[in-house]
């Protein structure tokens, strides 16, 4: 009976020990499995993935705008000179138009009739437009946007509703370019319109002026209407650059009037 009993035991230990070799070679796999397999493939995949990855490109730097800021519209032709241009003006402040960003876009006009008695009337009529761009990331540099508006408004002078005998010529010495448009527009009377396009670095200045004459007086020179147009697209651009240097604008020089005082 205590034999047969030893031998019961003896058995249960023998049948024991595979069990237990079982249960820690599970272990034992399992372990390297998830150390060697899963772990080691994932570490690998990212490595490789992290390595495959174009690095990103540096952003070109954008160009610095010359001009931060515009000159007050109805200040960028000085009182002396409106006088000149527009005789009578019904206001030398000028009316300016209403913008939600005045350092970006502005503008302003003036308008006088001159009544010379028997001699009739002299209409003359002055819009100065400011438009500033800044450089930006998508839409390019602000001298570039520049080019693109000046080219734009030269052909949109060209386009004048009605506009007739239209002639396109460079208008020197006014910015880095300039353009002159000369039409006329018959209406009750004739008029004559001259719009001087320029562009100083990131600023497109426009300066339309036109005249007209009433009850049988002279119809206006074109050429001086020619002379006093430039003359006021270049101190309008003058006072773009003293606008951003702090500076207070100086007059320019009045105007030459022709022998017939128009």
């Amino acid at each position: 009976m205590h034999r047969s009993a030893s031998r019961f035991t003896r058995v249960l230990a023998c049948a024991a020990v595979p069990v237990i070799l079982t249960v820690a070679g599970c272990s034992s796999d399992s372990g390297k499995d998830s150390g060697s397999g899963s772990d080691n493939g994932k570490k690998s995949g990212s490595s490789s993935s992290s390595s495959s990855k174009p690095k990103p490109k540096a952003s070109a730097e954008l160009e610095k705008v010359a001009y931060a800021t515009l000159p007050e519209p109805c200040k960028a032709i000085a009182e002396k000179s409106i006088d000149a241009l527009v005789p009578q003006a019904k206001d030398k402040s000028g009316t300016a138009t209403k913008s939600n960003d005045l350092s970006s876009r502005a503008s302003c006009s003036w308008n006088g009739l001159d009544v010379d008695g028997l001699k009739g009337s002299k209409y003359r009529w002055l819009a100065v437009s400011l438009v500033r761009y800044e450089s930006h990331a998508s839409l390019g540099s602000g001298n570039k946007r520049a080019e693109e508006q000046y080219k734009k408004q030269v052909e949109s002078a060209k386009a004048t509703q009605d506009a007739t005998d239209v002639k396109v010529e460079p208008a020197g010495s006014i910015g880095d370019e300039g353009t002159s448009v000369v039409y006329g527009v018959k209406k009750d009377v004739q008029f004559f319109n001259t719009t001087i396009v320029a562009r100083t670095q990131n600023v497109v200045v426009t300066v339309d002026y036109n005249g007209a004459s009433y009850e049988g007086a002279d119809a206006p020179e074109q050429a001086q209407l020619m002379e006093n147009a430039i003359a006021a697209a270049k101190e309008t651009v003058a006072s773009v650059e003293a606008a951003n240097k702090g500076e207070a604008k100086q007059e320019s020089p009045k105007p030459e009037q022709s022998p017939s005082g128009q």
